[in-house]
This record gives C-alpha cells, structure tokens and sequence, in this order.
C-alpha cells in the first residue's frame, strides 16, 4: 500500500453484500461511489465506500 493512503471497502447498495476493496488517498473526504458489478444481485449496482 503506497504512503497516505487506506484500504476501503465498497457495499452494494441493493443488496449491501461487501464485494470490493480498494485503496484511497487519505485527504479525500467525500465517499467512493461506483457502478460495479454485483456478482449476488447479477447486475451493475450502485457500490458505495463503508465507513
């Protein structure tokens, strides 16, 4: 993991299955929101970064 930066992990916001993590910088203060594929829900869904 490079200098300043977290792991993060991402929740689907239908299901709310934890599928991916990923790292992020630390001076970011708003949260990751992604359309991935869900491989539960089958489809691309909205995939939100979990406190």
């Amino acid at each position: 993991m490079a200098k300043g930066s977290r792991k993060v992990i991402l929740v689907c916001s239908v299901c709310l299955s934890r599928n991916y993590t990923t790292t992020r910088s630390n001076d970011r203060t708003t949260r990751l929101e992604l359309m991935k594929y869900c491989p539960r829900c089958g489809r691309k869904t909205l995939h939100k970064e979990s406190r």
